[in-house]
């Protein structure tokens, strides 16, 4: 499992992060989102899903990943 953490720009509430949590859940990862920070650390199997997959994913629910 790889872990890497993702700077996010646009969450400022519990939607925010259920938002981003799920969507990288369906993408096949796990995330946990530091809201203050405006970080979100994800863990995937890389021989199952790519990093470049959990940005798109994040960035289909309106949040910029930077």
């Amino acid at each position: 499992m790889k872990t890497e953490t993702l700077q996010v720009k646009g969450m400022s509430c519990g939607h925010c992060v259920s938002s981003v949590e799920s969507a990288v859940k369906e993408a096949g990862g796990a995330a946990k989102v530091d809201l203050s920070a405006g970080q979100v650390t994800v863990e995937f199997d890389e021989a199952k899903l790519s990093l470049q997959s959990i940005k798109e994913a994040i960035e289909e629910q309106g949040y910029d990943v930077v």
